[in-house]
């Protein structure tokens, strides 16, 4: 997973004595020296962007660069994309805890998946690399279901009606990220209804933790996956087709160019993934 590694020889979470800092602002204001320009130097804002340790049952997982906000959504999507979860149920509670190096997500799961992570820290010991953390080997790293995603709602069949659906939920999308107009560097994943409509939205640095922390919030409000679509600010890559697909949405749609793994990834299970989706024109994939 981008951006992810394990902690420093798989210790155990730190004692929550460090548990003193206050939990870091999304947005931070800077005062930059701009060249080039008459205009005199004023406060713009940037992005912050935050070192987060999943921690199951008190046992480190991973530790991603996110922004700090919707972090519960962020744990239970996170969880549930990377197969560490068979459901939102396996999720007993989370604790957002901020220390002075960062945040910790303390997530209390059940005693099968406990299990599960204890067994996958096994398979990984001694690793040296990072690349797709989490994964040891290449089968680990293809985690879509084995049985197709759900049809695209009946509603969307018309390709007059999904390219005016895609079309409405990219501007509606980018009338919907607060932090991207305030920073100018922020990834968006919504939740679209059939008509195109953006039902709801997550924000964040990462463009796959804003599609974790969007599936996290449709799982804690018990979202129907099938019954729309997602449309996210990026690249299609293969890791967001992967996502998609696990969260059992029918679409992706994606303001940029996919991969030609996420494409067959797509076709593999079924899933439509649209990419250089603007207004009144998108290239469907797969």
């Amino acid at each position: 997973m981008n951006g992810t590694c394990d902690l420093p020889g798989g210790r155990d979470s730190q004692d929550d004595s460090d548990d003193d800092a206050p939990l870091p602002a999304a947005l931070i204001g800077v005062t930059p020296r701009r060249l080039g320009a008459a205009r005199a130097a004023d406060e713009e804002f940037v992005a912050e962007e935050v070192p987060v340790a999943l921690e199951y049952n008190g046992l480190s997982h991973a530790v991603m660069l996110a922004t700090p906000l919707d972090l519960e959504d962020f744990a239970l999507g996170f969880s549930l994309t990377e197969g560490l979860l068979g459901s939102a149920a396996d999720l007993l509670d989370v604790e957002v805890r901020a220390r002075p190096n960062g945040i910790a997500l303390q997530l209390r799961v059940t005693a099968r998946c406990e299990a599960l992570l204890k067994e996958r820290r096994r398979s990984m010991a001694g690793r040296t690399g990072c690349g797709l953390c989490g994964t040891d080997n290449l089968d680990q790293v293809f985690r879509a279901p084995g049985t197709p995603v759900p049809p695209l709602p009946a509603a969307l069949a018309d390709e007059s009606a999904l390219v005016a659906a895609l079309s409405r939920a990219m501007r509606e999308l980018a009338a919907a990220q607060p932090l991207q107009q305030r920073t100018g560097g922020i990834h968006a994943a919504a939740w679209c209804g059939t008509a195109g409509e953006v039902l709801l939205v997550r924000e964040d640095v990462g463009r796959h933790n804003a599609l974790d922390k969007l599936i996290g919030a449709m799982a804690k409000a018990g979202i129907d996956a099938s019954s729309g679509f997602a449309a996210v600010t990026s690249r299609a890559s293969f890791e967001m087709v992967q996502k998609a697909a696990i969260a059992g949405m029918p679409m992706l749609a994606a303001v940029s160019a996919p991969t030609h793994l996420a494409i067959r990834t797509a076709q593999a299970c079924g899933l439509r993934l649209a990419g250089f989706v603007r207004e009144g024109r998108a290239t469907l994939y797969a």
